[in-house]
């Protein structure tokens, strides 16, 4: 199964494509530039998408759900937003189809359908979202509105590949209204520690959390935060993002309240997502040249148990064993499978599930069973140990959680010893070709600047870390004065 791989050193590109069509997380469509999510990606996505709901439920989120269409009156309304998203946007101009005269069974536009406004597709909510707040906010009692939708966007990407930069993607999008400034700006705070204890203690991915560039930023937001990943090619991934919208759009639609004084202002708005690029995100993360590698926490099948026998007696003994060995399992909250498919033999399934990335893979036999043991099996490293089948439930428990540390602390360890220096052009240059990773350097705070790196680079600023350390210095292009490092990286 792993021959069927192209290696990681070959074709990093290719090697990702393989994992994602061959583990059967997703397929192209008819429609260019859009994916089939398939069942076992999918599940993955529910699983992501029901840790997340709770934790944005926890923090007094409700959701809701937007019109896909929004008229192009609407989507204009905020300026920088409408410019912003312009190029990525698909339009609806008609409502009707009919039959072609002139080709029998064919179709055409129909000409006197055509809508009195264009519909934009959504690429993003602010503008539906916004027009609705109008009717909804009055007084400071409706403050803070705090809204989530999980729901589907459409982007018209030219280059596109699996779950990192599709067409059609999946998203939640998180969007709320504030009294004051300070609320506002500690909402984005808190949605992005949200994203990254998520992306830490459910992806075992580590992340930075810090706050983009002008350059970078949301178009129409004050200030965008955001959680980076790397992964094991050396670039950089955007995983989250938390925008402080200022009063921008609360402005652009006039959405005012009424203060305790009974005094009119505009209110305060953020907006933060999410999407299924996090699967893209978790394959990079952490897989291998023999398939996917799973934290437990988000795999479908925790533990796969695959019974070897020699004829019906034998098959029979161990139904009967694994059966009383799956509900423990299940008692213990552990997403069991026990695949007794007869089509396929032992060896074909132990490379199925390598290839899937399940965390722990049980083999039991008839001898095993006399023995009262099975053999456990950890995809991270490997490593085969036999159990005792007596307290099978906790040690596999003890088991997962473990492997769960040990994906996030490789992982972690990758990224920290992939965080390099760089007080030159030169030196910026080499660590970027040979070494990748993220570069912290000097830049002297200008769009201009940070416009020339990137054309000379193809690097670009994937963030200004949080409490980020002053340093006199300079700028490694112009040779300004710069107060402090800044991390680039190439990037998905």
């Amino acid at each position: 199964m792993s021959k069927e791989i192209t290696s990681r050193a070959n074709d990093y590109s290719q090697w990702y494509n393989d994992l994602i069509l061959k583990g059967g997380l997703a397929d192209y469509s008819a429609v260019r530039g859009c994916m089939v999510i398939k069942p076992y990606g999918y599940a993955i996505w529910e699983n992501m998408r029901d840790e997340l709901d709770k934790m944005f439920k926890e923090t007094g989120h409700e959701n809701a759900y937007f019109p896909l269409f929004v008229p192009k009156s609407l989507f204009e309304a905020e300026e920088k937003n409408a410019e912003g998203f312009a190029k990525e946007c698909a339009i609806v101009t008609h409502y009707r189809l009919k039959a072609d005269p002139d080709n029998k069974g064919k179709l055409i536009v129909d000409p006197e359908a055509k809508l009195e406004e264009e519909l934009v597709v959504r690429p993003t909510s602010e503008a539906i979202i916004w027009n609705t707040y109008k009717g909804w906010i009055q007084s400071y009692r409706d403050l803070p509105l705090l809204i989530n939708q999980w729901a589907n966007v459409v982007r018209w990407e030219m280059r596109t590949r699996l779950f990192l930069r599709t067409a059609e993607f999946l998203w939640q999008e998180g969007h709320t209204a504030h009294a004051t400034r300070q609320e506002a700006v500690d909402e984005t705070v808190q949605m992005l520690n949200v994203y990254a204890t998520f992306a830490e203690d459910f992806m075992a991915m580590p992340v930075i959390k810090g706050i983009k560039s002008a350059n970078e930023r949301f178009a129409g937001a004050e200030d965008t935060y955001c959680i980076e990943a790397l992964m094991q090619d050396g670039k950089a991934l955007q995983a989250g993002t938390s925008h402080f919208l200022g009063q921008n759009f609360a402005k652009a639609f006039d959405v005012k309240f009424a203060d305790k004084e009974n005094k009119l202002d505009y209110v305060w708005a953020t907006s933060w997502g999410v999407s299924t690029r996090l699967i893209g995100a978790l394959v990079m993360a952490h897989s291998d040249d023999h398939g996917l590698i799973l934290p437990p926490k988000l795999a479908p099948i925790q533990v796969v148990i695959v019974p070897i026998f020699k004829g019906e007696e034998q098959k029979q003994l161990i139904d009967e064993k694994v059966k009383v060995l799956q509900q423990q399992l299940k008692m213990a909250g552990i997403k069991v499978k026990y695949d007794d498919n007869d089509n396929n033999r032992p060896g074909w399934k132990f490379a199925e599930y390598e290839m899937k990335g399940v965390p722990v893979r049980i083999a039991i036999g008839a001898r095993d069973i006399a023995n009262n043991v099975v053999e456990v099996a950890r995809r991270d490293t490997k490593e085969k140990v036999s159990m005792s089948i007596d307290g099978l439930a906790e040690n596999i428990i003890e088991l997962l959680n473990n492997i769960q540390k040990s994906i996030y602390d490789k992982a972690k360890n990758f990224r920290n010893a992939h965080i390099t220096n760089a007080n030159t052009w030169d030196e910026f240059m080499q660590l970027l070709d040979e070494k990748t990773g993220f570069i912290a350097a000097h830049w002297d705070g200008t769009p201009a600047t940070e416009d020339k790196i990137k054309a000379l680079s193809k690097a670009t600023i994937r963030c200004i870390p949080l409490n980020n350390k002053t340093e006199e210095g300079k700028c490694i292009l112009t040779g300004n004065a710069s107060g402090q490092r800044v991390l680039f990286a190439r990037a998905y």
